[in-house]
C-alpha cells in the first residue's frame, strides 16, 4: 500500500495491499505451454486454486472466482477481515494467489518495481536474476532510453514467467463536502498524498475553533517512524508529519516547492545532488494532548542522519523502505561556497551556487555547519550534498517519499537505545510505535515531527492531529486549520454515509461504484484522475504448487478477462499489464484466452 504501498498503502502501499488477477496476449510471442503427450486421454479434474484477499475486496475477489471456475479451477476463497491478518496469512505462505494492489506514490517507474519483484526487496517474495538485472539496467537510463528495457521487464515478468496477473489500473478519487471546505484548498495529487496544510474550511472563522475531518479505514498503524511502514495506514498520515527534501506537483513533476529545501540541483555527471536548506521549520512534540514548538530548528545533521537511516537496512527492526534509498552513498554538509562555483550543473553552463541562489531570501554570504547559526534573511544557509552510488536521477523522487521524511536525530536516538540485532517487541519501545500515541495505560507520545501537523492521540475510533505551530510561519505553506481529525470507518458505505450527514467532510479513495451517488448530491464534490494504482494477482513462489509450475500460473493468467472488471466498475477502471502500466507504455497488451487456459493446465497436469 502505499505503500504504496512499498506495498500497500501508500506507498502508497497507498498503500494498502489488495489482490488481483488477468489473463493476457502480446505483440510479442507468447511462452508456449510445456509439451504434453499426444493422444493423452485429457483430465478434467478440477485443479485447486486459494485466493487470499481483504474482505474489503469481495467484488474482486467474486469477479475472479467465477472467471477461475469457468476455467477449470475449483477456487477456495481466504479472506481475511483486515490488513494485519491478510499478510500474516501471506508471510506463512496460505494462498496461491493473493490479491494486491500498489500505488507509486514517487511518480517514477523504478519505485513501481524495485521493492516488489527485485530479489531482497522489501515486499518482494521473488529471487530471479533477469528480473533483477532489468530493473537495475532500466534505473540507469533516461526516460527515452528505459522504455524498451522496461516492455523486457514486463514480458518476463507477466508473460514468459507469470509471477503476477495484473488486473486493472485505478483512478484516484476523492469527495468532499464543498459547503463545508473551501474548494480550492481541496488538492488532488496524481502521486502525492492529500497535503493537509491548504485545507482551509470555506468559512475561515472556523479555522482555530473547528477541526476538519477526515476518513480512513486502518485504525492500526504499521509505524509512525517513516521508515518503519509503506503502507495505507500510515502513508498519508507520515507524509504530513515529516517534510522532505522534495515535493511532488499534481502531476508528478519534482518540486522544492512546500519542502525543507528552497531549491535543488543536479551536477554533472547525475551522481552528486545539492540542496539549500530553509531555516523556518522546527520539530513539534505534543504536550498535554496539544502541537508544542520544541524550539529545536530541523537542519542539516537531521537530514544526514535520517537520510543515512533510511537507506541502511539494520538501522531498525522490521525497516520497510530501505531498497528506496539504497542508491545513497553518501550524505553530507558542504560548507564551502567555493565549492558550488565549482560545479557545474548537469546538462548547462551555470554553477551548481548559482542555481541554488535562485528566489532566495538573500543571496549565499556563508554555509554553516551549526543548523543554530543558520539565518537565511543574513544569507547564511545550509547546503546538503548527495552522492549515489551509481547515476541514478530517479533518487530525486524517493526523496519525495514519506520514507524520507526528515525527523530529529536527537529525538530518535534517545528513544531507540535499544541493540537493533537483540530487538524484543515485548519490551523495547522504538520511536513511532504507535501504542505510544493511543490512550491508554501506554500511552506516552515521544514524536518529534518536522512536517505541518503531528498526531496527539489515537483511539479505534478516530486520531487526534494538530498542526505544527513552528512550521514555514507567515508563508503560504504554514497549516490553515488547527485541528484534522481522521476516523476510522472500515466500511465504504458507512463512509459514503458519513461523508452525506457531514459526520466527516472528505472522503478519500471513493469506489467507483460510489461516483454517481456523489454527483447525486449538490453538497458535495467529487474529484478523479487517473491514479498510479494497479491491482493484480500475486503468485506464491515458495510452498505450493503454483510457485513450481509456470503452466499453472500462466493457466490462472489467462484466465482472467479484465472487460469483465471494466463493466463492473462502468469503465472507472483502465486496462494494465503490470505495476509500470501508468508510467511507463511498453505496447504490451492482454487478453483473456480460455484455449490458452486448456493447454497451460494440460501441460501442468501432464508434468505432475
Amino acid at each position: 500500500m502505499i505503500k504504496k504501498g512499498r506495498l500497500a498503502v501508500t506507498a502508497v502501499l497507498s498503500m494498502s495491499l489488495v489482490l488481483s488477477a488477468c489473463t493476457l496476449s502480446t505483440k510479442d510471442k507468447a511462452a508456449e505451454p510445456s509439451a504434453a503427450p499426444s493422444g493423452a486421454p485429457v483430465d478434467t479434474t478440477p485443479v485447486e486454486i486459494e485466493v487470499l484477499a481483504q474482505s474489503s475486496n469481495e467484488a474482486d475477489v467474486n469477479i475472479i472466482r467465477d472467471q477461475l471456475a469457468k476455467n477449470g479451477f475449483n477456487v477456495k476463497l481466504n479472506l481475511q477481515p483486515d490488513y494485519g491478518s491478510f499478510k500474516s496469512q501471506q508471510d506463512a505462505g496460505n494462498f496461491d494467489v493473493a490479491l494486491s494492489s500498489w500505488t507509486t506514490v514517487t511518480g517514477n517507474p523504478d519505485y513501481a518495481v524495485r521493492s516488489l519483484f527485485k530479489t531482497g526487496g522489501d515486499y518482494s517474495i521473488m529471487t530471479d536474476p533477469e528480473i533483477d538485472t532489468l530493473i537495475d539496467t532500466a534505473s540507469t537510463q533516461t526516460a527515452a532510453q528505459y522504455i524498451e528495457t522496461y516492455k523486457q521487464l514486463e514480458q518476463k515478468l507477466v508473460f514468459d514467467k507469470a509471477y503476477i496477473a495484473p488486473l486493472y489500473n485505478s483512478i484516484k478519487s476523492q469527495a468532499f463536502n464543498q459547503e463545508i471546505l473551501n474548494k480550492d484548498s481541496v488538492r488532488l495529487s496524481k502521486s502525492r498524498s492529500l497535503p493537509w496544510e491548504g485545507l482551509d474550511f470555506k468559512d475561515t472563522s472556523k479555522r482555530d475553533k473547528e477541526p476538519i475531518i477526515l476518513q480512513s479505514t486502518t485504525p492500526t498503524l504499521t509505524s509512525l517512524d517513516p521508515i518503519k511502514g509503506n503502507d495505507g495506514s500510515i502513508n498519508i498520515i507520515n507524509t504530513n508529519q515529516y517534510v522532505r527534501l522534495l515535493n511532488l506537483t499534481d502531476d508528478d513533476k519534482l518540486t522544492a516547492e512546500g519542502s525543507l529545501s528552497y531549491n535543488f540541483a543536479i551536477a554533472e555527471g547525475n551522481t552528486e545532488y545539492y540542496f539549500i536548506l530553509r531555516d523556518d521549520i522546527n520539530f513539534a512534540a505534543i504536550k498535554d494532548k496539544l502541537a508544542v514548538d520544541t524550539g529545536e530548528r530541523v537542519g542539516g545533521d537531521d537530514v544526514i542522519f535520517s537520510l543515512l537511516r533510511a537507506k541502511d537496512k539494520n538501522s531498525v527492526p522490521n525497516h520497510r523502505t530501505y531498497t528506496l534509498h539504497e542508491h545513497i552513498a553518501k550524505a553530507e554538509l558542504v560548507t564551502d561556497p567555493a565549492a558550488l562555483d565549482a560545479v557545474k550543473i548537469s546538462g548547462s553552463s551555470d554553477s551548481v551556487k548559482s542555481g541554488l541562489e535562485k528566489g532566495l531570501p538573500a543571496k549565499i554570504t556563508s554555509l554553516v555547519s551549526d543548523k543554530k547559526e543558520s539565518g537565511n534573511k543574513d544569507g547564511k544557509y545550509q547546503v546538503i550534498k548527495l552522492t549515489t552510488t551509481t547515476a541514478f536521477p530517479q533518487v530525486l523522487n524517493y526523496l519525495a517519499h514519506q520514507s524520507a521524511g526528515i525527523v530529529s536525530k536527537k529525538q530518535v536516538e534517545a528513544i531507540n537505545t535499544y541493540d537493533v540485532a537483540k530487538f524484543d517487541p515485548n519490551k523495547d519501545i522504538p520511536y513511532g510505535d504507535q501504542n505510544t500515541v493511543t490512550e491508554g495505560a501506554k500511552y506516552n507520545n515521544t514524536l518529534y515531527t518536522s512536517g505541518p501537523y503531528i498526531l496527539s492521540s489515537k483511539t479505534d475510533y478516530e486520531a487526534n492531529f494538530y498542526k505544527n505551530p513552528a512550521y514555514m510561519k507567515g508563508t503560504a505553506n504554514e497549516p490553515k486549520v488547527n485541528n484534522i481529525k481522521v476516523r476510522f470507518i472500515k466500511d465504504m458505505d458507512s463512509t459514503l454515509s458519513a461523508l452525506r450527514s457531514g459526520e466527516i467532510h472528505l472522503f478519500y479513495s471513493v469506489p467507483e461504484t460510489k461516483y454517481d451517488v456523489v454527483k447525486g448530491e449538490s453538497k458535495l464534490s467529487l474529484q478523479t484522475v487517473p491514479s498510479n494504482a494497479v491491482s493484480y494477482l500475486l503468485f506464491n513462489t515458495k510452498n505450493r504448487e503454483v510457485a513450481k509450475s509456470a503452466d499453472l500460473r500462466k493457466a490462472v493468467l489467462h484466465s482472467i478477462n479484465q472487460d469483465e472488471f471494466l463493466a463492473y466498475y462502468k469503465n472507472n477502471k483502465i486496462k494494465a499489464v503490470s505495476t509500470l502500466s501508468p508510467l511507463v507504455k511498453t505496447g504490451l497488451e492482454l487478453k483473456a484466452d480460455s484455449a490458452k487456459v486448456k493447454e497451460f493446465l494440460a501441460a501442468y497436469k501432464a508434468g505432475k
